[in-house]
């Protein structure tokens, strides 16, 4: 237990030491299962097929991490190439695949293993400030693992083409949303203006990416959007037209899940995978976080999948996915 009650019955936070603590322990054992999950689902790959591994978190630090423990523990070769993204933020995962598309671009042999690993809520702070518990209510754990690859993929295998990611800033918002270490935790700063930013940003934020893959709004067929909360979902869909069930994938992952930071996008993808009926599919992916940063990706959609039950093997490119 982290937290402990005093004789007087008040509440004793405990230090960021302690929560790291339990981060770096937790966090081995959930990657290594996230990792190996992709790794049975993911159809001609195997452990030793892996050239490289991207772990991504903003919630905790150990070293050596979960990428190493990764590489011990699944067998994958020792010399396996590993890189670390940390303190992003929710839209790093965007980052992460990016790094992995550019890595099989260079080298048509890579095969990329992207980890995907928070525990949010670790950093729980107990108090009145409005910025706590809105954090509270909304952040979750989560990981979720992806295979990058430039293999193409099995007939009817359902994964996702990596066609073109973007990255902006929205001018003058950056106090709106911050992540920084506290002494009782990472405090975190979530205006309730950022709603409102992100949608009166978004569609032009959008526009340069879909401009540069020849794509225009009506040629999307599916909206991947980061679950930052209800009211980002409810102004997406605004600011966007879109129609009421578009986002239908991210409100499931929000309400089954909550927001897992860096992990959320890979569940809504699989959720789209999960939920199609038909393919191919062009996919427009975002999420948002510290800056404000909005990250976006284009991906089409191969293939697709049998609804299965809850919680589903993930494959996309392929991915796999754990709560």
């Amino acid at each position: 237990m982290l937290f402990r009650t005093a004789e007087d019955g008040t509440l004793i936070s405990p230090s960021t030491g302690a929560r790291n603590a339990c981060y770096a322990r937790e966090s081995r054992k959930l990657a290594v299962a996230v990792a190996r999950q992709a790794l049975n689902d993911a159809p001609g790959f195997a452990a030793q097929d892996v050239t490289h591994v991207v772990f991504t978190s903003c919630t905790g630090f150990s070293n050596p991490g979960p990428d190493f423990h990764i590489i011990r523990e699944l067998g994958l070769r020792e010399n396996v190439q590993r890189y670390t993204l940390g303190f992003m933020g929710c839209y790093a995962a965007f980052p992460s695949l990016r790094m992995a598309a550019q890595f099989c671009e260079a080298d048509a042999n890579a095969v990329v293993l992207v980890v995907c690993l928070e525990l949010c809520t670790l950093h729980m702070q107990v108090n009145d400030a409005p910025d706590s518990i809105l954090a509270n209510s909304l952040f979750a754990d989560g990981a979720a693992a992806a295979i990058v690859s430039a293999r193409v993929p099995e007939p009817r295998s359902a994964a996702y083409r990596l066609h073109g990611f973007e990255s902006a800033l929205v001018a003058s918002s950056e106090q709106e949303m911050a992540w920084e270490i506290g002494d009782e935790g990472f405090n975190i700063v979530l205006s309730s203006y950022v709603p409102d930013i992100i949608g009166a940003n978004i569609r032009a934020l959008l526009g340069g990416v879909l401009q540069r893959q020849n794509l225009a709004f009506d040629k999307i067929d599916e909206w991947a959007v980061h679950p930052g909360g209800r009211a980002i979902l409810d102004k997406v869909q605004q600011s966007l037209a879109l129609k009421p069930e578009a986002l239908n994938a991210s409100r499931s992952i929000l309400r089954d899940y909550g927001n897992m930071s860096s992990a959320t996008i890979l569940f809504v993808l699989k959720e789209l995978l999960d939920e199609a009926e038909s393919e191919p599919a062009m996919t427009c992916a975002m999420a948002f976080g510290p800056g404000l940063t909005v990250e976006t990706a284009v991906l089409e959609r191969l293939g697709c999948t049998v609804p299965s039950a809850k919680p589903p093997a993930m494959q996309s490119l392929p991915v796999g996915v754990t709560d």
